[in-house]
């Protein structure tokens, strides 16, 4: 609004200024608008990229996103850029053009209500019973603090390859601003499960008999 006032007194003041009629005058005014757009361009597509993130509320302020390879807690959605917070506590802004040029992952959004699921994976080798893999994760998704246990974990086997089978394990959790310890103790339980039953962990390749 401030803006367009002032554009609208200018335009009002411009035929009284000394030497408005003259061509010299006219040619240094076109020239000025020229520039001005020019260099104006950028600003007002970040502008119009933070209208379009504000009302189209893909993220409020407090939702834990993913924004290409920053991920943390919205701090401020910004005209020109989005404020995030990642969970070591660096601030990082963003333009509002990249933001919604890219891929956004709104992490506080599920529509299973409060949370998130977290996913995680092994390859093992088809001498190990299939049935005793599945029994292994889950007694390490179990062991996870942060793990709920209603919705409960399940195993998927996501793949049949040459050598081995690929299992991803999927658990939820509440706790979305920890999800990064939450997974790290997952990965330590895997561990220790495999360890006891003497499972390796590894991706074995057929070479020759």
């Amino acid at each position: 609004v401030v803006a367009v006032i002032w554009l609208f007194g200018i335009a009002m003041a411009y035929p009284y200024l000394p030497g408005a009629q003259t061509d010299a005058f006219k040619g240094l005014s076109v020239l000025v608008g020229l520039m001005i757009s020019l260099g104006a361009s950028s600003i007002v597509g970040q502008a119009a990229s933070g209208f379009t993130l504000l009302y189209a509320r893909t993220m409020s302020v407090g939702e834990l996103v993913r924004i290409g390879e920053v991920e943390g807690v919205v701090q401020q959605v910004g005209m020109f850029t989005t404020r995030i917070r990642t969970i070591t506590g660096v601030e990082v802004s963003i333009p509002n053009n990249v933001v919604l040029g890219g891929q956004l992952h709104n992490y506080s959004r599920n529509p299973d209500g409060p949370g998130m699921w977290l996913d995680t994976g092994v390859t093992i080798g088809y001498d190990t019973p299939w049935r005793q893999v599945h029994k292994l994760l889950l007694e390490a998704a179990a062991a996870t603090r942060g793990v709920q246990s209603t919705p409960a974990p399940f195993v998927l086997q996501t793949a049949l390859s040459d050598f081995y089978v690929e299992y991803r394990l999927r658990a939820r959790t509440e706790n979305l601003l920890g999800r990064a310890w939450t997974l790290s103790e997952l990965h330590g339980h895997i561990q220790d499960a495999f360890n006891r039953a003497g499972v390796q962990i590894m991706s074995p390749n057929y070479e020759a008999d």
